[in-house]
This record gives C-alpha cells, sequence and structure tokens, in this order.
C-alpha cells in the first residue's frame, strides 16, 4: 500500500513559528467521540477491571495511575493508566525518560505497554471530555515547558483535544531526543490541518491492529496511515523500536 512521506524542514532552532489552521472536522467530532468512547468503556470494562486485579496482585501499589497532563488550549487534567512502574519511580529524580529494560518498569507493566493496553483506562478521559480518541497525545507540563522553547510551533498540538492515540504515534517510535519530538509534531500538525471521520477510522484501526500483536510497520500500512518522517518511520520493526528510550509514564 501507498504510504505518504513527509519531509521535516532543517533543526528546530532553525524552524520560524507555524500557524496552524485547524481541520472543519473538529467543530464536531467532540460529542461523537464521547458516545463511541463511552460504547468502547462499556466492551472493555472487564478487561480492565480483569488487568488491575493483575496488577495489584504483581506489584505493590494502586492499580490505576494518575498523572497530570496538559490538554486542549493549555488546560491541565489526571490522565488515567494502568500502573506499568513501580510506586514513585520518579521520587528522587523527578520527571526523566525511560530507559531501554528499565528496572522501574515491572514485569507485567511491560507487556502491557508493548500491548498498549495499559492506555485503555484513557477511555474515561475522553467520557470526561479531557480527550479525544484521537488526536496529538497530551505531555507533562516540565516537558511542555522544555519544547515550547526548542520546538516553536509545539504548543500549536492545544489547540485540539489530545488523544488516546494519533498519527504520529502509529508511525514513529518512542522518542529519543528533542528532534524525534519534532518529527512526530510533523504529523501532529499533519493531523489538525487534515483530520477526518476517515483518518480517524483509519488511525483507530491501526491501533486496534497492534492490540493484537501487529507491528507498527504491519498496522499502519494496512489501514492506509503510513507516514514516513526522515529516517523514523513506523518500518522500524518492533525489535528496533525496544530499544529506544521514551518518557517515563
Amino acid at each position: 500500500m501507498n504510504t505518504h512521506t513527509l519531509h521535516v524542514a532543517p533543526p528546530s532552532n532553525a524552524l520560524p513559528h507555524r500557524n496552524i489552521e485547524v481541520s472543519r472536522y473538529f467543530h464536531w467530532k467532540g460529542p461523537s467521540g464521547r458516545f463511541i468512547a463511552a460504547a468502547l468503556l462499556v466492551f472493555f470494562t472487564p478487561i480492565i477491571l480483569f488487568l488491575m486485579v493483575l496488577v495489584r496482585l504483581t506489584s505493590r501499589g494502586p492499580a490505576i495511575y494518575r498523572q497530570p497532563r496538559i490538554g486542549l488550549r493549555g488546560k491541565e487534567f489526571d490522565i488515567l493508566k494502568l500502573r506499568t512502574m513501580t510506586v514513585d519511580a520518579e521520587a528522587e529524580s523527578g520527571a526523566v525518560w525511560a530507559q531501554p529494560n528499565d528496572p522501574r518498569v515491572t514485569g507485567l507493566g511491560n507487556y502491557l505497554r508493548r500491548l498498549h493496553l495499559d492506555e485503555l483506562p484513557q477511555l474515561v478521559n475522553v467520557v470526561r471530555g479531557n480527550m479525544a480518541l484521537v488526536g496529538p497525545r497530551p505531555e507533562r507540563k516540565v516537558f511542555v515547558e522544555q519544547l515550547k522553547e526548542e520546538l516553536p510551533s509545539y504548543l500549536e498540538r492545544l489547540k485540539v483535544a489530545p488523544g488516546v492515540t494519533g498519527l504520529a504515534q502509529v508511525n514513529l517510535p518512542p522518542d529519543l531526543e528533542t528532534e524525534h519530538v519534532r518529527n512526530k509534531l510533523a504529523l501532529d500538525l499533519e493531523y489538525i490541518e487534515t483530520a477526518s471521520t476517515s483518518m480517524d477510522v483509519r488511525i483507530l484501526g491501526c491501533t486496534c491492529l497492534r492490540l493484537f500483536g501487529f507491528t507498527g510497520y504491519r498496522a499502519a500500512r494496512l489501514c492506509g496511515v503510513g507516514r514516513t518522517v526522515n529516517e523514523f518511520s513506523s518500518e522500524e520493526e518492533p525489535a528496533e523500536q525496544a530499544e529506544i528510550p521514551r518518557r517515563a509514564k
């Protein structure tokens, strides 16, 4: 299946600020997304409850992890996740990037992260109106403050509600450094400008395939949302992606 190639400009410190025109699709996608999320929540609640029990049985601490994130128009909210790290994992270090084979991640947590099952409780965030099913992933305030200085258009992502999944997430591996975030930003801005019902359905379909173990490479192309941004793309196999650090969840 054909894929789109997105050419990213030179390094971020050479990029001017770019004003994004938000797709008209966002004017009405909110209510429909909340209805769909409510229906999905009914279906996934037994699975979430089962996984919550497993989390409690396999490690000390609460099953659900709450973390402040920055959402639409810079409003802060608590994102919900199944806990995948040990309790107080960042108590001494503060907000840091996760590392390959991170000792803070539990055995069950590794499995939940690999299949993205830890994100299922965010359906509650969508029903509450904090998030959308599809959109740019919400970030922590400490990283937003850093990235808005290094990436001039970064705050344009806040013009729409953050998503449980997104065009950048189904195409690119976890971030290693700021330039990798810049690549994801390019896809986030593309989504904000061109979002449609068709694109959302395809991104959700791709996400579902990844829940069932499909690689990002195959899932994105099967669903027609494959993108290539510089050297980072969904073509990277899971074995390679597993070696790339990402921010702690």
